[in-house]
């Protein structure tokens, strides 16, 4: 039997550590601006929350505690503009890398089905469809995909690596599209609280649903704007007849957020001081390493939301690479998020103030 790694093309980030040594070996250290990982402190009241939840002896249920539940349901109201949302149209996940990999499975999709995701875009996408041996197809536009044989329609904004935000009239496209043809639509919107020059919308917001959730669900995630990467703790809301099966199914294969973690998630939803002062955080970053690269010569592209800076200075990416490792910094090639990124590289403003201003001295040399 082949193995099932076969499928899949190799991991993108291995290719990156030559060029993680180069710049290691800086004399003032390594700026690594590449993955995108948060380094600020998990917030004080998210870490209560887990410690006091940390006496846990028995298993949590896949769905969740009714107040993890209430927790998910309020801020979809609150924060997605949604309105009437129940337990049955939420549901925990353990990571959204998790879900992205693995939901093509979960739908039961398989040989000659087909999963269709932006070009430029998180290859987690294209994983999931190889994993199932589905057939991957990335898109420049939803509406021009022929629709037979496709089940699966990622959207994603803010988009990784780009930080494009989709409008409305294209989320409302989009939706209408899917729903003519009975694609699903799973829209990827991690980073929409993350928005800088754009406000970002959700496909849940009546404005693009239509007031129904009908062939929608959205993955958020805390990572990013709670700094809780290492909690794993992510959340899928939308249409219930699809939440309810992938519950079933989850239930089946013991795919629990751990409990201390349901906890911290209610903390950690119930407040907006937290994400308020780290969007402060990243703005400065942002704007310190955006003045920086202009003035190196790169132009930034898209990048009105998001945790990164889409930058070019219209050469082969890892050209740009190596360059930019010779100086200590280290950032994630174009070519990661597909062919159309060749010419780009993607840098993300998740490092420290001290390493973002180490940055910014050595562009400025």
């Amino acid at each position: 039997m082949p193995p099932v790694s076969a499928r899949l093309p190799v991991f993108p980030w291995d290719r990156l550590e030559p060029y993680k040594a180069i710049a290691a070996a800086h004399r003032d250290g390594i700026v690594d601006l590449s993955v995108g990982t948060p380094v600020d402190p998990v917030p004080e009241l998210i870490r209560a929350a887990l410690a006091d939840a940390s006496d846990s002896p028995g298993y949590p249920t896949v769905w969740g505690t009714a107040a993890l539940r209430d927790a998910l349901t309020g801020w979809v109201e609150r924060r997605l503009g949604a309105a009437g949302v129940t337990h049955t149209q939420v549901l925990p996940v353990v990571g959204s890398k998790e879900l992205v990999a693995s939901l093509p499975a979960q739908l039961g999709l398989g040989p000659g089905d087909r999963v269709a995701f932006p070009r430029l875009a998180y290859p987690t996408y294209e994983v999931g469809a190889r994993l199932v041996g589905a057939e991957p197809v990335p898109y420049d536009e939803p509406t021009d995909l022929e629709p037979a044989g496709l089940k699966l329609l990622w959207l994603n904004s803010p988009s990784n690596p780009t930080g494009r935000v989709l409008s409305k009239e294209e989320l409302r496209t989009a939706v209408a599209w899917a729903r003519e043809h009975g694609v699903l639509v799973v829209s990827d919107e991690c980073y929409l609280e993350l928005g800088w020059e754009a406000d970002p919308v959700s496909v849940l917001h009546p404005d693009i649903s239509g007031g129904s959730f009908e062939g929608l669900v959205v993955v958020h995630s805390l990572s990013k704007r709670s700094n809780l990467a290492g909690y794993r703790a992510a959340f899928l809301a939308g249409d219930e007849a699809v939440l309810g099966e992938l519950l079933k199914i989850r239930k089946h294969g013991g795919m629990m957020v751990p409990a201390p973690v349901q906890a911290a998630t209610v903390a950690a939803l119930g407040d907006d001081k937290h994400v308020a002062e780290q969007r402060e955080r990243y703005e400065r970053r942002r704007a310190a390493l955006r003045s920086a690269l202009e003035g190196r010569g790169f132009r930034i592209e898209h990048s009105e939301a998001s945790l990164y800076l889409w930058a070019t200075r219209d050469e082969p990416c890892w050209d740009t690479v190596g360059a930019l490792a010779e100086l200590g910094i280290l950032v994630a090639p174009g070519e990661f998020y597909g062919t159309a990124g060749e010419r780009h590289v993607r840098v993300a403003f998740t490092a420290t103030d001290e390493r973002v201003a180490a940055a910014v001295r050595r562009l400025a040399g």
